[in-house]
């Protein structure tokens, strides 16, 4: 498991190197890495880690899914975006593992997008032989 202490309400974070540890730790030769968020305000995609790249997922979230649109979820917690936002981004990757390594692209990194934050998260990671 993996737990990360965002400090934004919408933030993108590099949970990479994380996840590289935990498989490295499990003796699987080949198979897959498992990444995946228990909440429901939180989301796992696989992109590059750009600084501008990443401002542009949150930006690009900000103008599909407006916060305050008169939602009606919103009037039990004033979060509905941040639900339909994950959504849209999906909970989880599955990342093939090669010779014991996780068989990335050249640029792709394993990301956690923070959608109601600040908080604490935990992020599950299964890795299983194939």
């Amino acid at each position: 498991m993996i737990e990360i202490k965002t400090s934004k309400r919408i933030e993108v974070v590099d949970i990479t190197d994380k996840v590289r540890e935990i498989v490295e730790k499990h003796d699987v030769k080949d198979g897959i890495a498992v990444v995946f968020t228990k909440h429901t305000t939180t989301a796992i995609i696989i992109n590059e880690n750009e600084s501008g790249l990443k401002e542009d997922v949150i930006n690009v979230l900000e103008r599909l899914i407006p916060t305050n649109a008169g939602y009606m979820h919103d009037r039990i917690d004033n979060n509905a975006d941040s639900h339909l936002r994950a959504i849209l981004l999906g909970n989880s990757v599955v990342v093939p593992i090669t010779d014991g390594k996780l068989d990335l692209g050249t640029w792709q990194r394993i990301m956690f997008i923070e959608l109601d934050g600040p908080r604490t998260r935990r992020v599950i990671v299964k890795v299983i032989p194939c």
